[in-house]
């Protein structure tokens, strides 16, 4: 419901078109333009969909200048300290946390669909032993339609829930099955005994040969970093999801658009641009020169895992992940580069350069070190992210698909190129 009203009148024209302003429960208030080509016949202009609210959704919530993040209401430094993975998930799929019932329940609803079709051993078979992971996990996503013909009728809530389940479950599955093919390790099936974190654990590091218990402060970790990675907003993957779901499409089908669209090094694959980073600085010795660097607008050079499109302030994960990362590192060993990120840090907040265009450290600052640390590889970091993420994928995809008022997606554009002209005939070419 709209509680204002806002006039926008065409100069030229002289026509006024009256646009309703709309108030959500917490944030800004968005003006409502799908009256405005009707009225006025003007379309509006946003690159990239920096001003423009796609979507009502009652799933997560952010504001960037003050650096706070909830999911259905609840902090996400609460939901961090107090809940584990699943409960979140049964959050964000259902809008309110387990009871221990409920929880029972939803993590058994989970195990139960941790295996993976056997035809889909055989199809990662077909992959390069080379090929990055999440080429791998593109791929196999999409083929998931292909497999599970019984929940794909997307108007059915009660199949929407079951793919919910299969792809909240075989994500650490096919992750690792992934892993295991790009360094020809046979693919290990789950162990439903163990929590979610320590089941990917297992699938990642263990062997048919030899016995190994997942180490409970590595599950712990990841779970954490499940948790800082469950959902946030209308970013670039979760957007990308949509718009291929308003399309009816197969959930599956949208679940790998939105792998694709994390792939990219401005969105998902941060963290491992930081370690990179790391490397190249190489020494604290070495800060104030790539800091200097990074202020030069002539330079390449970028601090990859400082400022955010949203957040203005300190990214609040941030702040959950140094401390976490202290906590991996002290069981790990430390790592050079945590020192090195420290200082790099403390420099970067002190120079006025930095602190003028708030650029704070991201999610992404040291995710990286503990996944190193963990034993992950760089091309397992991005892998890892949408594990995490993929609840919220199928969290907004559900919201947008139970939405009875959903429509495809289709933006405008403002067309740049030629005026209408005549084909020539093949001579005068």
């Amino acid at each position: 419901m709209a509680d204002k009203t806002v006039s926008l009148k065409d100069n030229s024209s002289g026509k006024t078109a009256e646009l309703p302003l709309r108030e959500g429960t917490l944030g800004s208030s968005v003006l409502d333009i799908r009256k405005l080509p009707k009225e006025l016949g003007h379309f509006t202009f946003d690159p990239g969909f920096k001003a423009t609210a796609s979507c009502e959704s009652a799933i997560t919530y952010l504001d960037g200048g003050k650096g706070q993040l909830m999911y259905r209401g609840y902090p996400i430094e609460q939901l961090a300290e107090k809940c584990n993975y699943l409960e979140v998930c049964y959050l964000l799929l259902h809008g309110e946390l387990p009871s221990s019932t409920e929880k029972e329940q939803f993590e058994t609803n989970i195990r139960y669909h941790t295996m993976i079709n056997e035809g889909l051993r055989k199809f990662l078979d077909g992959f390069r032993y080379d090929a990055h992971p999440m080429a791998m996990m593109t791929g196999v996503l999409g083929s998931l339609s292909a497999f599970y013909h019984d929940s794909t009728n997307i108007h059915d809530p009660d199949q929407r829930i079951i793919t919910a389940h299969r792809l909240i479950a075989k994500m650490p599955t096919l992750a690792a099955a992934c892993y295991k093919h790009s360094i020809g390790e046979p693919v290990l099936y789950p162990r439903n005994e163990l929590s979610y974190a320590s089941n990917f654990l297992w699938m990642m590091w263990g062997r048919p040969t030899e016995p190994y218990e997942p180490d409970p402060v590595a599950a712990k970790a990841l779970d954490v970093l499940f948790i800082l990675h469950a959902d946030h907003e209308q970013n670039a993957s979760t957007s990308t999801v949509r718009l291929a779901g308003s399309s009816q499409t197969n959930p599956f089908g949208a679940i790998a658009a939105g792998v694709a669209s994390l792939w990219g090094p401005a969105h998902g694959g941060a963290n491992e641009a930081v370690l990179r980073m790391l490397d190249e600085i190489g020494s604290v010795d070495n800060i104030d020169k790539y800091i200097d660097r990074a202020k030069d607008k002539n330079d390449p050079f970028r601090l990859m895992g400082f400022g955010h499109r949203v957040y203005k302030n300190m990214d609040p994960r941030a702040l959950i992940i140094k401390k976490l990362a202290d906590e991996v590192l002290e069981k790990y060993g430390d790592d050079p580069r945590m020192e090195l990120a420290r200082r790099l840090e403390e420099i970067a907040l002190k120079d006025e350069y930095f602190v003028e265009r708030r650029l704070y450290p991201n999610v992404d600052f040291y995710s990286g070190i503990i996944y190193q640390a963990l034993g992950f590889p760089y091309e397992m970091f991005t892998v890892l992210f949408a594990i995490g993420r993929t609840v919220g994928w199928i969290a907004h995809w559900m919201e947008m698909i139970s939405d009875p008022s959903m429509v495809i997606g289709r933006p405008r554009q403002l067309y740049v190129g030629p005026a209408e002209r005549n084909v020539p005939d093949l001579d005068d070419r």
